[in-house]
């Protein structure tokens, strides 16, 4: 079935997976229980969907605690009260314990900017990539999530998957954790790697110039094969997060050869007119025209 969203597509593998294994669970903490709720999901599944409140940090202990016992938990809430708030939590009940699970947000950097600071987290992405053993989906297209999240669910890893409101025009096939060749360029041209829903306005952003495009939806493990088989001398990453996430990545992938990268992505400031995600976009140089000029100053 075709889904719309991203989200259509978390409830929708989230209810099948419900479905067909005993063993999996559903944790939320009170946001996105209306939206289970109307899909009839609540109704088929109520002994293993589990809302604590807003306790997000009981929230990831209780899934932790239920993987103890040999539950796949899903865990679900905003990009913030995800990762940020019960960050502790992540890294000792899971973590330490030795148990596994999914945790999957929406939000993504700024997708709520109306809601302010309290609801925007382009560090999370960084603070998980902080922890040993997880695997970060950003997919870039609802199909895509959908099947990103059917693998995590039938995965026993550790794995984070940020969703987002914001989506490329097409879905691209982004099974097995590899970077997609988007474009070739010519030999020893620059490669710019462009993270989930950046795609789209990083190929209008270099349309005309000759440029290897990577699409990467798995950001860890970075695929350093596929970068290291393409790039040269000049690396470009664009990722809807906070900039420079995945600099130490591209340094250790091509860290026996001369390069140079430009990490680009959300800005270390603080936009205190809150806005659309739009004006954020453009605010931290992440629309078109912003990739452009940045990439076309790096590239001289």
């Amino acid at each position: 079935m075709t889904v719309e969203t991203m989200r259509d597509a978390f409830i929708q593998v989230t209810d099948q997976t419900l479905s067909e294994r005993d063993d999996t669970a559903l944790v939320l903490a009170d946001i996105g229980v209306s939206q289970f709720r109307n899909a009839g999901v609540l109704d088929r599944h109520p002994d293993r969907m589990f809302n604590v409140g807003i306790r997000e940090q009981l929230q990831v202990g209780f899934a932790a605690g239920l993987a103890k016992e040999g539950f796949r938990p899903f865990v679900h809430t905003y990009t913030p009260f995800l990762i940020e708030r019960p960050f502790e939590q992540i890294k000792l009940d899971f973590g330490h314990q030795g148990v596994n699970g999914v945790l999957v947000s929406v939000g993504a950097s700024y997708d709520e900017a109306s809601s302010g600071r309290t609801h925007q987290t382009p560090e999370d992405v960084a603070l998980i990539a902080t922890l040993p053993g997880w695997r970060i989906d950003v997919p870039g297209h609802a199909q895509e999530a959908e099947s990103l999240l059917r693998d995590a669910y039938n995965s026993i890893d550790s794995i984070y998957v940020r969703l987002s409101t914001e989506s490329n025009a097409a879905e691209r096939d982004v099974s097995g954790g590899r970077m997609v060749v988007e474009r070739r360029g010519s030999e020893g041209a620059p490669v710019i790697v462009a993270v989930g829903p950046k795609l789209d306005p990083t190929l209008d952003a270099v349309s005309d110039m000759d440029v290897t495009v990577l699409y990467a939806t798995t950001v860890r493990p970075f695929d350093r094969e596929t970068l290291r088989e393409f790039a040269g001398a000049e690396v470009v990453v664009v990722e809807p997060y906070l900039a420079g996430t995945s600099a130490a990545e591209i340094s250790e992938a091509l860290n026996d050869r001369p390069h140079r990268v430009l990490n680009l992505g959300v800005k270390r400031q603080e936009l205190r007119n809150y806005g659309a995600p739009a004006d954020h976009d453009k605010a931290h140089g992440l629309d078109a025209s912003g990739l452009r000029a940045s990439i076309s100053k790096f590239l001289g």
